[in-house]
Protein backbone atom coordinates (compact mmCIF):
# COMPACT_ATOMS: atom_id res chain seq x y z
CA UNK A 1 0.00 0.00 0.00
CA UNK A 2 2.79 2.44 0.91
CA UNK A 3 4.55 1.77 -2.42
CA UNK A 4 1.30 2.31 -4.34
CA UNK A 5 0.63 5.55 -2.49
CA UNK A 6 4.17 6.82 -3.11
CA UNK A 7 3.87 5.97 -6.81
CA UNK A 8 0.57 7.84 -7.12
CA UNK A 9 2.02 10.89 -5.38
CA UNK A 10 5.03 10.83 -7.71
CA UNK A 11 2.88 10.90 -10.85
CA UNK A 12 0.71 13.68 -9.38
CA UNK A 13 3.90 15.67 -8.76
CA UNK A 14 5.14 15.10 -12.29
CA UNK A 15 1.78 16.20 -13.70
CA UNK A 16 2.16 19.57 -11.98
CA UNK A 17 5.87 19.77 -12.77
CA UNK A 18 5.63 19.25 -16.52
CA UNK A 19 3.90 22.35 -17.81
CA UNK A 20 3.08 24.01 -21.12
CA UNK A 21 6.01 23.87 -23.53
CA UNK A 22 7.21 27.20 -24.89
CA UNK A 23 9.38 27.52 -27.97
CA UNK A 24 11.85 30.42 -28.08
CA UNK A 25 13.65 31.57 -31.19
CA UNK A 26 17.04 33.17 -30.37
CA UNK A 27 16.90 35.68 -33.20
CA UNK A 28 13.69 37.20 -31.87
CA UNK A 29 13.25 39.75 -29.11
CA UNK A 30 11.19 38.93 -26.01
CA UNK A 31 8.26 40.81 -27.52
CA UNK A 32 8.31 38.42 -30.47
CA UNK A 33 8.58 35.21 -28.44
CA UNK A 34 6.46 32.47 -29.98
CA UNK A 35 4.56 29.98 -27.83
CA UNK A 36 2.98 26.66 -28.59
CA UNK A 37 1.24 24.02 -26.52
CA UNK A 38 2.38 20.41 -26.61
CA UNK A 39 1.21 17.26 -24.81
CA UNK A 40 2.82 16.46 -21.46
CA UNK A 41 5.89 14.29 -21.80
CA UNK A 42 5.25 10.58 -21.35
CA UNK A 43 8.51 9.82 -19.55
CA UNK A 44 9.54 11.21 -16.18
CA UNK A 45 11.79 14.22 -15.98
CA UNK A 46 14.48 12.14 -14.28
CA UNK A 47 14.52 9.56 -17.06
CA UNK A 48 14.77 12.38 -19.60
CA UNK A 49 17.68 14.02 -17.79
CA UNK A 50 19.47 10.69 -17.40
CA UNK A 51 19.63 10.49 -21.19
CA UNK A 52 21.17 13.96 -21.43
CA UNK A 53 20.49 16.69 -23.94
CA UNK A 54 19.00 19.36 -21.65
CA UNK A 55 19.98 22.74 -20.23
CA UNK A 56 19.33 23.03 -16.48
CA UNK A 57 19.31 26.67 -15.37
CA UNK A 58 19.62 27.17 -11.60
CA UNK A 59 19.13 30.38 -9.74
CA UNK A 60 21.68 30.22 -6.91
CA UNK A 61 20.28 28.91 -3.57
CA UNK A 62 19.25 30.96 -0.53
CA UNK A 63 21.23 34.12 0.22
CA UNK A 64 21.26 36.60 3.10
CA UNK A 65 18.58 39.25 2.37
CA UNK A 66 20.33 41.69 4.69
CA UNK A 67 23.35 41.82 2.40
CA UNK A 68 23.73 43.65 -0.88
CA UNK A 69 26.17 43.76 -3.78
CA UNK A 70 27.97 47.01 -3.03
CA UNK A 71 30.94 46.84 -5.41
CA UNK A 72 29.55 45.54 -8.69
CA UNK A 73 32.44 46.94 -10.71
CA UNK A 74 34.92 44.71 -8.88
CA UNK A 75 33.48 41.21 -8.69
CA UNK A 76 36.71 39.89 -7.23
CA UNK A 77 35.69 41.75 -4.05
CA UNK A 78 33.76 38.83 -2.59
CA UNK A 79 33.16 40.48 0.79
CA UNK A 80 31.10 43.19 -0.95
CA UNK A 81 28.62 40.64 -2.33
CA UNK A 82 25.48 38.91 -1.07
CA UNK A 83 26.45 35.49 0.26
CA UNK A 84 24.84 32.07 0.54
CA UNK A 85 23.37 31.35 3.96
CA UNK A 86 24.04 28.07 5.79
CA UNK A 87 20.72 26.86 4.37
CA UNK A 88 21.81 27.90 0.87
CA UNK A 89 25.07 26.02 1.24
CA UNK A 90 23.22 22.88 2.25
CA UNK A 91 20.84 23.32 -0.68
CA UNK A 92 23.80 23.47 -3.08
CA UNK A 93 25.24 20.28 -1.57
CA UNK A 94 21.86 18.57 -1.88
CA UNK A 95 21.64 19.32 -5.60
CA UNK A 96 24.98 17.65 -6.22
CA UNK A 97 24.10 14.67 -4.02
CA UNK A 98 20.87 14.05 -5.92
CA UNK A 99 22.49 14.39 -9.32
CA UNK A 100 25.11 11.80 -8.37
CA UNK A 101 22.61 9.48 -6.67
CA UNK A 102 20.30 9.23 -9.67
CA UNK A 103 23.11 9.51 -12.20
CA UNK A 104 22.15 12.69 -14.07
CA UNK A 105 25.13 13.23 -16.41
CA UNK A 106 26.67 16.69 -16.26
CA UNK A 107 28.85 18.13 -19.01
CA UNK A 108 29.53 21.85 -19.33
CA UNK A 109 28.89 23.94 -16.20
CA UNK A 110 28.69 27.72 -16.66
CA UNK A 111 28.36 30.01 -13.65
CA UNK A 112 28.02 33.69 -12.92
CA UNK A 113 31.06 35.67 -11.82
CA UNK A 114 29.30 36.45 -8.55
CA UNK A 115 30.73 34.27 -5.81
CA UNK A 116 27.37 32.92 -4.63
CA UNK A 117 27.01 31.16 -7.98
CA UNK A 118 30.58 29.88 -7.94
CA UNK A 119 30.20 28.58 -4.38
CA UNK A 120 27.01 26.80 -5.42
CA UNK A 121 28.94 24.94 -8.12
CA UNK A 122 31.75 24.08 -5.72
CA UNK A 123 29.44 22.77 -3.01
CA UNK A 124 27.42 20.77 -5.54
CA UNK A 125 30.62 19.10 -6.70
CA UNK A 126 30.55 20.59 -10.21
CA UNK A 127 34.29 21.16 -10.02
CA UNK A 128 34.76 21.65 -13.77
CA UNK A 129 32.71 24.86 -13.80
CA UNK A 130 33.62 27.90 -15.89
CA UNK A 131 32.70 31.48 -15.03
CA UNK A 132 31.11 33.56 -17.77
CA UNK A 133 30.21 37.24 -18.06
CA UNK A 134 27.33 36.12 -20.31
CA UNK A 135 25.43 34.63 -17.33
CA UNK A 136 26.54 37.21 -14.74
CA UNK A 137 23.77 39.44 -13.36
CA UNK A 138 23.96 42.76 -15.27
CA UNK A 139 24.01 45.16 -12.34
CA UNK A 140 25.00 48.76 -13.11
CA UNK A 141 25.74 48.11 -16.77
CA UNK A 142 24.43 49.95 -19.87
CA UNK A 143 21.18 48.71 -21.47
CA UNK A 144 23.09 47.53 -24.53
CA UNK A 145 25.12 45.17 -22.32
CA UNK A 146 21.94 43.83 -20.70
CA UNK A 147 20.62 43.06 -24.18
CA UNK A 148 23.90 41.46 -25.24
CA UNK A 149 23.92 39.14 -22.23
CA UNK A 150 20.28 38.21 -22.84
CA UNK A 151 21.07 37.31 -26.46
CA UNK A 152 24.10 35.31 -25.34
CA UNK A 153 22.00 33.38 -22.82
CA UNK A 154 19.36 32.64 -25.45
CA UNK A 155 22.11 31.19 -27.60
CA UNK A 156 23.36 29.07 -24.69
CA UNK A 157 19.85 27.73 -24.07
CA UNK A 158 19.63 26.77 -27.74
CA UNK A 159 23.02 25.01 -27.81
CA UNK A 160 22.83 21.23 -27.55
CA UNK A 161 25.11 19.70 -24.87
CA UNK A 162 27.85 17.23 -25.65
CA UNK A 163 26.49 13.76 -26.31
CA UNK A 164 24.85 12.10 -23.34
CA UNK A 165 25.26 15.03 -20.93
CA UNK A 166 23.28 18.00 -19.64
CA UNK A 167 24.58 21.57 -19.47
CA UNK A 168 24.27 23.29 -16.09
CA UNK A 169 23.98 27.08 -15.77
CA UNK A 170 24.08 28.64 -12.28
CA UNK A 171 23.17 32.29 -12.37
CA UNK A 172 20.41 34.77 -11.49
CA UNK A 173 16.74 35.52 -12.02
CA UNK A 174 17.11 38.75 -14.07
CA UNK A 175 19.27 37.03 -16.68
CA UNK A 176 16.68 34.35 -17.39
CA UNK A 177 13.80 36.83 -17.35
CA UNK A 178 15.55 39.00 -19.94
CA UNK A 179 16.46 36.02 -22.13
CA UNK A 180 13.38 33.80 -21.91
CA UNK A 181 10.48 36.00 -20.84
CA UNK A 182 8.60 37.60 -17.97
CA UNK A 183 7.18 34.24 -16.89
CA UNK A 184 10.56 33.60 -15.25
CA UNK A 185 10.39 36.82 -13.22
CA UNK A 186 9.30 34.81 -10.18
CA UNK A 187 12.20 32.32 -10.29
CA UNK A 188 13.03 31.69 -6.65
CA UNK A 189 16.43 31.19 -5.08
CA UNK A 190 17.42 27.56 -5.60
CA UNK A 191 14.79 26.98 -8.29
CA UNK A 192 15.70 25.33 -11.60
CA UNK A 193 14.24 25.79 -15.07
CA UNK A 194 14.83 22.98 -17.56
CA UNK A 195 15.08 23.62 -21.31
CA UNK A 196 15.42 21.46 -24.40
CA UNK A 197 17.84 23.11 -26.87
CA UNK A 198 16.78 23.05 -30.52
CA UNK A 199 19.81 24.58 -32.20
CA UNK A 200 18.84 27.13 -34.84
CA UNK A 201 15.17 26.72 -33.91
CA UNK A 202 15.77 28.05 -30.41
CA UNK A 203 14.76 26.15 -27.29
CA UNK A 204 11.78 24.68 -25.48
CA UNK A 205 10.88 25.24 -21.85
CA UNK A 206 10.23 21.83 -20.30
CA UNK A 207 9.73 22.15 -16.54
CA UNK A 208 10.58 23.94 -13.32
CA UNK A 209 11.82 22.29 -10.13
CA UNK A 210 10.80 24.72 -7.43
CA UNK A 211 13.55 24.04 -4.88
CA UNK A 212 16.59 21.88 -4.12
CA UNK A 213 14.34 19.98 -1.72
CA UNK A 214 12.13 18.93 -4.64
CA UNK A 215 15.14 17.31 -6.30
CA UNK A 216 15.37 15.18 -3.17
CA UNK A 217 11.65 14.35 -3.45
CA UNK A 218 12.13 13.35 -7.08
CA UNK A 219 15.06 11.12 -6.21
CA UNK A 220 13.18 9.51 -3.31
CA UNK A 221 10.17 8.77 -5.52
CA UNK A 222 12.12 7.51 -8.50
CA UNK A 223 12.22 3.76 -9.08
CA UNK A 224 14.79 2.68 -11.69
CA UNK A 225 13.30 0.50 -14.44
CA UNK A 226 13.76 -3.22 -13.84
CA UNK A 227 16.15 -4.98 -16.18
CA UNK A 228 14.46 -7.61 -18.31
CA UNK A 229 15.57 -11.23 -17.98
Amino acid sequence: MLLLKATKLFFIFLTTLLTTVTVFVPERSNAQTATTTAPAQSESIIQALQKGGYIIYFRHPQTNPNQADTDTLHLENIKAQRQLTAVGERQAQRIGEVFRAIKIPVGTVLVSQYYRAQKTAKLAGFTNYQTSIDVTEPQNVPPVEIQRRAAALRQLLATKPKGGTNTIIIAHRPNLEEAAGKEFGDLKEGEAAIFKPLGKEGFEFVARVASPEQWTDLASSFTPPQASN
